[in-house]
Order: structure tokens, then sequence, then C-alpha cells
């Protein structure tokens, strides 16, 4: 399965990292690190240096489709001491006015990290404030800290006189700074907020500043669905709505809220109740959890599988994984030990048996490694070509006798079948192309931008920009040469 597995982590990546996945539709300039004779700098997507690598430290771009490139110098790890400055394209600086400027990471349940991308923060003396992108203070400097609530996108803590509130990333002061502690409710801010008193009794303040449940009980869990809320008071834990009227007394630990169901876990089996209090299924599975409409992931017996209501049986409790696929509305089941997965629709009907390379909801298609080569398909999962499906590429990937070469799009051979791997042309026009067990990379026209000389056997994901190729270490995510 380890061949799958990389598969599925690339798509992780690339959904996480980038807008598209196989052609570039606007004409944004986009930007990426880059590191080069030990040093660090800018490039552009067709791989254009932007800011000379001359800076020791990582450049940090918060939104890699705006020039904002922020340059740490004079690092004294030692002191935990060092100065920024903000570039842009033109290389000049900017944002000058303030002590310093900087990112705001947040890194999401995977441990995936990211930036904020239309906010930075920033220094005056000693206390901090906000500013957009195009340098407009949005948050007066006057908070002791400002830092993203981890996992939860547009959501700024804010500590004043040591107590926290929350900002939008409009500068937009959402919770005024009373509280000792603020939780997002399943990482998601439209959810809304759980507070935190002084007094340790918590409450709940949605995205509109409006209170939903107000601080008075001895604990509240980070989960909601349909209004409703799983609250602890008088050391029980019940089920209530945003009236605050009670629906479920003395409820089990409660792992998920749906429209009109609750899933719950008992002596660690699980199992599900209606809002009403009737059980609707025994606590019976060592997991369970909604997968989408009636359907429900379970595992028995140290297998997974997939449930209705009913507790009927739709796919059985075989599979080592199962994952679905929202954006595009299929599941795929994979077994141990078998390296390709059985891929079902949303009615459950076997379509493929294959690995999932890429997906792209918006253009409509997903691309699966079936056999021992690539197809596409639809939606619905009737077979395409790749010109029907990679519209804006020129160059398509072809196979002949274990080898790869390009065509046109009227099916005439460009480029010899020579390469015993290759890739598609990438969202900036770039393929990387195999030879003699290494990469080099061709561009749109065909031509050789970089020979193939480089061992990338470690780099879980390949790609080149111009000469540029992404590192090995993806929570970096840079280019080098």
């Amino acid at each position: 399965m380890a061949f799958a597995v990389v598969i599925m982590f690339i798509i992780g990546i690339r959904t996480l990292l980038t807008t598209n996945t196989n052609e570039k539709t606007t004409s944004i300039s986009s930007y990426y690190p880059v590191f080069t004779n030990e040093k660090w700098g800018v490039i552009d997507e067709k791989g254009n240096i932007i800011i000379e690598p001359n800076f020791e430290e990582m450049i940090t771009i918060p939104n890699r489709n705006k020039d904002i490139f922020i340059c740490m110098e004079n690092v004294n790890y030692e002191e935990n001491t060092y100065n920024v400055k903000v570039l842009n394209s033109e290389n000049k600086e900017i944002f000058t006015g303030y002590d310093l400027v900087e990112a705001i990471e947040n890194i999401d349940t995977s441990n995936n990290m990211w930036y904020e991308d239309n906010v930075l923060k920033v220094k005056k003396g000693e206390l901090y404030g906000l500013i957009d992108f195009s340098g407009k203070e949005i948050l007066e400097p006057k908070y002791q800290e400002i830092n993203a609530l981890k996992g939860t996108k547009n959501s700024l803590i804010i500590k004043q006189s040591d107590k926290l509130g929350l900002s939008d990333n409009k500068g937009n002061v959402i919770i005024k700074p009373e509280y000792k502690e603020i939780k997002s409710i399943e990482n998601n801010y439209q959810n809304g907020y759980i507070v935190v008193n002084q007094e340790n009794k918590y409450g709940i303040i949605d995205f509109t500043s409006q209170v939903i449940v107000e601080t008075g009980y001895e604990d509240i869990k980070q989960i909601t669905g349909n209004h409703m809320y799983v609250v602890k008071q008088d050391g029980k834990w019940k089920l209530i709505n945003s009236k605050k009227e009670t629906l479920i007394e003395n409820v089990n630990d409660v792992t998920q809220i749906l429209e009109d169901k609750i899933i719950i876990k008992k002596d660690n089996q699980y199992g599900i109740l209606l809002v009403s209090g009737e059980e609707k299924i025994k606590p019976q599975y060592e997991e369970l959890s909604n997968m989408f409409d009636d359907y429900y992931l379970v595992k028995k017996n140290g297998k997974y599988g997939i449930i209705n209501s009913a507790n009927e049986q739709v796919l059985p409790s075989e599979y080592s994984k199962i994952t679905y696929k929202k954006d595009a509305d299929f599941v795929v089941a994979e077994k141990e030990n078998v390296a390709m997965g059985e891929i079902y629709n949303n009615k459950f009907e076997k379509k493929l048996d294959g690995i999932v390379s890429d997906i792209n909801a918006e253009k409509g298609y997903i691309r699966v490694y079936v056999g021992n080569e690539y197809k596409y398909y639809n939606l619905n999962f009737d077979e395409k070509t790749a010109v029907e499906c990679l519209q804006n590429n020129n160059l398509l990937l072809s196979k002949k006798d274990g080898k790869y070469g390009y065509i046109n799009r009227d099916g005439n051979l460009v480029i010899d079948y020579t390469y015993e791997d290759a890739q598609e042309l990438n969202e900036y026009g770039y393929a990387a192309v195999k030879k003699d067990g290494k990469w080099g990379a061709i561009d749109k026209t065909g031509a050789v931008v970089a020979n193939c000389n480089y061992n990338l056997q470690e780099n879980v994901m390949i790609d080149f920009i111009g000469k540029w190729h992404l590192s090995v270490d993806l929570n970096s995510y840079y280019y080098t040469d």
C-alpha cells in the first residue's frame, strides 16, 4: 500500500497548497521560496528570480499570489533577536512604520502549517496590531499578543490586560478581551466559539458577537449540529438547543451531533441516539462517525465498513481504510496489502479498482491509476481522454511499450517515448520527466529546462518550476536546484 499512501498524501498536500492542480487559469503571479548555494530568495511561477538568494533564513510568503516577502536578518539564536524587513517584487521595502511585521502562522489537525493569507501582525513598542496586505492598519497596536486560534481560519486571539478576546481577519473585534480561554467549535468560525470566564464558567458566542449560550456551565464540548450543544451542569452532561431547552438529560459521551441524531460513546463502544432520546443503534462499534447523508463509517473487529442509520451494512467491515472524497462525492475503500483501492459512487456502486491521483471537481474530472496506467474519468466515472479533461494543456502525457512521451492535442507525437517516468504539465506549464533513474523537466513547448540530473528518490512529491525542483521537505514547501 506504500504507493497508494504516497499518492493520497500528494493529493492532500496539493489541496492545501494550491488552488488548481493541472492548469493555470489566471494571470496572477505566484511566488515561492527558493534555496540555492545555502541562501534563500524568491522565484515566480516561471522560475524567474524575484528576490536574489542572499538571505540566511527562509523567506516567508504569507500568500503565494501576493508580492509580500518577509525577510529575517541579523538572527541571534542565543538571544532570540532578529530584524525583519518586508520586500515586494520590485525589491522595495514596504510596511516600514513598525518595529516588527510578521505573518500569522496557523496549523490544522493534521499538523499542516499555513499562514493567514490576508492579514499581518505588526508591533509598535511592546504592543501588537494588525494590517491588511495593502498596509492599512485594521487593528490598532494595543494588545499584548495576537495569535491565530489554532486550526480555525479567520479567528485571531487578542490579549489585553492578561485577558483574551477575538478578532477576525478584517480587524473586527468579535469577542472583547474579557475571558481566560477561547476555543473554536469543530475548527469552524461559523459554528461560533466557546468562552471561559474568570470564574471558569463556559458559554458560547457566535462570529457575529451574539451570545448563544450564557456563561454558566461547567464545560461545553467542542461539537455542534442543528443549533444543538452538549453542556455540563451539576456534574452531568446534557444536550440543549440554542434556546437553552434541554433535549436529553444525562447523555452519554457525545462525539457528533447531526440533524436529528447524536453519536454517543458508552463503555468504549459507539452507537446512535435520536434527539428524542430513543436508541437508534446500540453502542457496539469501536468507531462510528457520519460520512455523508445517512451513511456512517464504522469500525468492527479492527476493520472499517459503512452502515446506514438502520444499522444495515452498506460496505462490509473488511477494509483497512475508507475515505469519502467530499468534493467529488465518492468513496475509496482500501484493503491491507492490496495496492489498488475500491472506488464507489455515492450509491455504493463499485466503479473502479485503482488509485486516485488527482481530483479536479471544478473541471469535473478525476485521474486514476488503473492497472499500470493513468486514466481520466468525469465525476460519473465515464472514461474521458486527457484532451477532454486538460483543456489548457497543449502537451499531453502518453505511454507506449512501458515508456513515456508527449503528444499534442491532435494526437501527434511531439516528444518520443524515451522517459521511464513522467508527469502531466503542472499548473505553470512544466512537467517532470525521468531518465536513467534521474529527474529533469520540460516546459509546455517540449523544451528541456532541466536536464535529468536530479536524484529525487527521497522526494514524496516531484514538481518543477523551470530548473527548480520541489524540496524533499514538504512541511517547508520551497524549491531548490
